[in-house]
């Protein structure tokens, strides 16, 4: 690891690597293995600031499934990655980590994780093999300008000027600011002819102005279906789901949270209006609305002297039952017995169609990725390279691609760093 040099050393490298993170890491490690003389440069003191952030410091490594199923979850953009996947796999990335001693596991969810459940180790794998390159990793150290010239680039960093004959930027998105990632590459790009599609939060909690949800802070829902809709046009129809999404649920103090809640967050984030927005849960996704009905008509003639509250299925905590009531226009203790049928039929709708207000997101400080970012069609996806600027490579969150929970924006950002390092 190199010491920076004087302001006025100048220095020339075959390839520059700007952003010490997931792509990164792995760029820089296998353009210096394949012997080019390699400088990675992070403005951070440390490498890796977001990884060891990641995963509530677990760090999901990537997802159980093929190639097919990472493009899948990335949606239409998805394709854009078919040549880095081929370059580097969901087997490959386990293998690669695997070779520097970090064992993996699969979670039921098919989240792989280090075995230890220590981000810190993901890291240790990632600088290990970097080290035994002659990669030059020079930490604290920005990137303040990067300019064309006839030979590369001149990349004016905070303590020097170098030449390189390749750059890739691998900055990251602005998403957890604390880290470093504040939107750097977006300028740099745009400075070098690219269209960046404006960025916006994406994996990131939902805010609400709604005062019961702040009351249910901490509670969970194992297993829910979230749909984000926005009204319909003054003709009546009904509303236009945004975004949908089955899975874990946490009701917090400003709002949303939780596995499911991230997952449609961009449609929050990404509409002209969030507050026209509203989340509905089905908070039952394996019972039927008719099914509901009886079984609540039964149990009330059956057990006439017990309180509503009482009546409502398991998976239903009983602090939130006694809200969802309310909201159904219940009394929580009211006797089965009185049970209309009416007031049967708000339950039902309250438990399989609750509706939430939206207010926002929490922003890019809470948010896991960036959405938005360099236009993929200004990149050539087989090597990374950008068509706007000769001997430009661009991998990871800089770019325009974000996917769900799970792997799998990490893999997409070892994935495509590992072909931009092979292409340069």
């Amino acid at each position: 690891m190199a010491a920076a040099g004087s302001p006025h050393d100048s220095e020339r490298y075959d390839v520059v690597v700007v952003g010490a993170g997931a792509a990164g890491l792995v760029a820089a490690t296998v353009a210096a293995e394949r012997g080019r003389r390699t400088l990675l440069a992070e403005k951070n003191r440390k490498p890796g600031v977001k990884i060891l952030m990641s995963g509530g410091t677990r760090c999901n490594l990537t997802q159980a499934t093929d190639n097919r199923g990472i493009v899948a979850a990335f949606g239409p953009g998805g394709r854009f990655l078919h040549s880095a996947l081929a370059a580097l796999s969901v087997d490959d990335t386990i293998a690669m980590f695997e070779a520097e001693g970090l064992a993996t596991k699969v979670e039921p969810t098919g989240k792989i994780f280090p075995a230890s459940d220590r981000a810190l180790d993901v890291l240790h794998a990632l600088l290990g093999r970097l080290r035994r390159t002659p990669c030059e990793l020079a930490l604290g150290e920005a990137v303040a300008d990067i300019r064309p010239d006839e030979e590369g680039f001149v990349v004016l960093t905070s303590a020097r000027t170098v030449h390189a004959a390749r750059v890739i930027l691998a900055t990251g998105g602005q998403s957890y600011p604390g880290c470093g990632t504040t939107g750097d590459g977006f300028r740099f790009a745009a400075a070098l002819g690219h269209t960046i599609v404006p960025p916006r939060p994406a994996l990131v909690p939902i805010t609400t102005d709604a005062p019961w949800v702040r009351e249910q802070s901490g509670v969970t829902l194992p297993d829910v279906v979230l749909r984000v809709v926005e009204p319909s046009a003054a003709s009546g129809g009904k509303p236009r789901v945004l975004a949908e999404r089955r899975g874990s649920l946490l009701f917090t103090h400003f709002g949303l949270s939780g596995p499911v809640a991230l997952d449609v967050s961009r449609a929050v984030s990404g509409h002209a209006d969030p507050r026209s927005l509203a989340v509905l849960c089905d908070l039952l996704p394996n019972a039927k609305r008719q099914t509901l009905d009886d079984t609540l008509r039964m149990q009330a003639a059956a057990a006439g002297k017990r309180q509503l509250v009482g009546l409502l299925p398991e998976e239903v905590p009983k602090r939130l039952g006694e809200t969802l009531l309310a909201l159904a226009g219940v009394a929580p203790d009211q006797k089965a017995a009185e049970l209309s049928g009416r007031a049967r039929q708000q339950i039902v709708d309250v438990l399989k169609q609750l509706s939430i207000p939206v207010s926002g997101t929490c922003g890019f400080k809470k948010a896991e990725v960036t959405a938005g970012g360099v236009a993929l069609e200004e990149v050539d996806s087989r090597t990374m390279q950008s068509k706007r600027a000769p001997n430009l490579y661009l991998a990871g969150e800089v770019l325009d691609l974000d996917g769900p929970i799970g792997g799998y924006n990490f893999q997409a950002a070892w994935s495509t760093g590992y072909l931009a390092g092979r292409s340069v």
